[in-house]
């Protein structure tokens, strides 16, 4: 069956209807697909779709020109970005950096801060310094850093300019200018001259550097050695103002020394001059003796050291010398030819335990065969019924002594 004239417009407008609403749509549909590749790409270009890691910077200041997004660099290579900028309660400012997390493996964890920038009127961006010794940990998410070296604006260095020149005089600045150039105008040669001699000295002090740092590090402990002296330090000036006021008080004084001394010097010449010769004998006559003196050095400061006590001691209540007499057993007696004294014997010197002996102790004895010796080898010590008083009572008897040992027996 053919179809009618009706159904046929049924149809078409069926199908005008349907796609008069579908291309509305489809018109949305490629306005909200053109609006996220536009999203897409922004966030990529962002990095809202990179996993980043979060560390903290912690500065006095941030800088006039430090943004969000600001880039965080090490060796020049971007390795994360400024994601917020806030301020603490005690007034510093607060860097939220988002690091790439790919990177921290190589960052330690005692890198250190610098906000800087890389023209004089660019934008600021952090940069990390490796230190002299890195450290072996890598550094961490939530780890906080921080930092003291900001690079000042050149917008800062106009006010602080500014600030400075309105407080100076415009009359006073020009008479320091013109004497400026007075004072440089013909010395062009000269002044570059101090130029490179200032060059030629810095290039000797370059190598002392290390030292001249050590010096200002130990320089506090040096002024606080001074500081803790300085009383001391104040008392000897003063005592050094005392002494030049009585210089200045005695100095008709001084005068009067200084030229009998200079009367002195001038007799003394004459008489050393004419008398040279004699004193050169004596000093050359005195040179056995001194060599004496000195090998028995020690035997004369014993000896004067022991009498010593005898000079310093109190005086005697009556005149004349106190003595503390005991008695002791006896020594064997002098013996003829045997205890004769020899002639120039040696032994070198000696000392008997002076100048301070001991409570009860015993001078030091030397044994010697010189002559008549105490503390001989082989004395007999004491003897009884001895025949010395028969020898003193009837004199001298032929023989040897006899019955020494019997007590009571005749001789």
């Amino acid at each position: 069956m053919a179809p009618t004239a009706t159904s046929t417009f049924r149809a078409r407008r069926t199908y005008v209807l349907t796609s008069s609403r579908l291309k509305p749509v489809a018109g949305l549909i490629a306005i909200l697909v053109i609006a996220g590749i536009v999203l897409v790409a922004v966030g990529l270009f962002r990095g809202s779709f990179t996993k980043t890691v979060a560390v903290q910077v912690i500065s006095p200041r941030a800088g006039l020109v430090m943004n969000v997004d600001a880039k965080v660099k090490l060796h020049g290579a971007q390795v994360g970005t400024v994601s917020a900028i806030e301020f603490s309660s005690d007034g510093q400012a607060v860097l939220h950096l988002a690091m790439d997390p790919d990177q921290m493996g190589i960052i330690p964890s005692n890198v250190e801060v610098n906000i800087a920038s890389s023209t004089v009127f660019g934008n600021k961006n952090v940069e990390l310094i490796p230190p002299p010794n890195p450290s072996a940990q890598p550094l961490a998410e939530g780890q906080v850093l921080s930092t003291e070296r900001v690079t000042v604006e050149i917008n800062t260095i106009f006010e602080q300019l500014v600030t400075t020149l309105s407080a100076i005089e415009p009359a006073k600045l020009n008479e320091t200018l013109g004497a400026l150039s007075a004072g440089l105008t013909g010395r062009g040669e000269k002044f570059g001259q101090t130029i490179a001699d200032l060059d030629g000295l810095l290039t000797q002090l370059d190598p002392s550097l290390g030292n001249l740092r050590h010096a200002m590090v130990i320089a506090p402990q040096v002024f606080d050695a001074y500081a803790d002296a300085a009383p001391d330090l104040l008392s000897a000036v003063q005592s050094a103002t005392r002494i030049s006021q009585t210089i200045v008080d005695t100095q008709n004084d001084l005068d009067r020394l200084l030229i009998s001394t200079i009367g002195l010097a001038e007799i003394g010449t004459d008489v050393v001059s004419t008398n040279r010769q004699p004193i050169t004998d004596v000093m050359r006559l005195l040179v056995p003796t001194t060599d004496l003196t000195n090998e028995y050095n020690a035997a004369l400061t014993c000896g004067l050291s022991g009498l010593v006590p005898l000079a310093t001691g109190p005086p005697m209540p009556v005149p004349g010398t106190l003595l503390l007499q005991s008695f002791f057993l006896g020594t064997d007696r002098y013996r003829y030819p045997a205890n004769l004294p020899k002639v120039a014997a040696t032994g070198g010197p000696q000392c008997s335990s002076l100048p301070d002996v001991g409570f009860g102790g015993r001078p030091k004895t030397v044994v010697s065969d010189t002559g008549a010796s105490r503390a001989e080898y082989g004395n007999q010590g004491i003897l009884l019924n001895s025949d010395g008083l028969k020898q003193m009572l009837f004199g001298p008897i032929d023989g040897p002594p006899r019955n020494t040992a019997q007590i009571g027996q005749p001789g």
